[in-house]
Parts: structure tokens; sequence; C-alpha cells
């Protein structure tokens, strides 16, 4: 069966970046460890539209798997108190945008 990639890119306010960074460094890493949710590689942007951008992949066996583990990590209560902390002074993220992916048959990532 294939696997299926979650494209995460998440644009920051001006200025907010370090702060997601810390956030996902510290915080977001250990309760998506809890929950299972496997990442498949974090990126800032170099060259391109924006450097406010993170950019990462998640793995997951399905969609099923991704909707549920997804769900408890959106619910956790860590995790809500977590973000309602490290967002105290403002919001970080201005925007999403979510795909997911399936690799090719010529893919070095299957």
């Amino acid at each position: 069966m294939t696997k299926i990639y979650e494209m995460r890119v998440y644009r920051c306010v001006p200025g907010q970046l370090p702060n997601l960074l810390k956030r996902f460094n510290t915080i977001t890493l250990k309760i998506w460890e809890k929950h299972g949710i496997r990442q498949a590689g974090f990126f800032t942007t170099l060259v391109g539209e924006s450097n406010q951008d993170l950019t990462y992949l998640l793995e997951w066996e399905s969609m099923g798997e991704r909707d549920e583990k997804w769900s408890a990590f959106q619910a956790d209560p860590d995790w809500i108190a977590a973000r309602a902390e490290t967002e105290k002074d403002g919001q970080i993220i201005a925007n999403v945008v979510n795909r997911f992916l399936t690799p090719t048959s010529f893919s070095s990532v299957k």
C-alpha cells in the first residue's frame, strides 16, 4: 500500500516565524509523538514567495489514520493549552495551505 504524505505550509504573521519554530521544537513534536504522528521533514523558505513560511510533511498509512490521529491531536488538552499560551500575545499563523500527496511509481519516497 502506498503511503500518503500531507504537505502543510504555514504562512506566519510577519516576525512570528521564530515563535512558530520554537513551538514546534519544544511543544508540538512531543504532543505529536504521543499521538503517533510521523513527520517526514520540516523546511523554511530560502528562496521563494515568502521567507515567513514553514513547510512540513507528515507521513500517513491512510486517510483514515490521518483523520483519527489528527483529530485526537487537535482535541488534546495539552495542545489546546499550549497553543493558547503561545498565542496569548497574538496570532502566529496568518494562513495554512494543506495538500495530500501520493508518491509516483518512480518516486524515491514510497
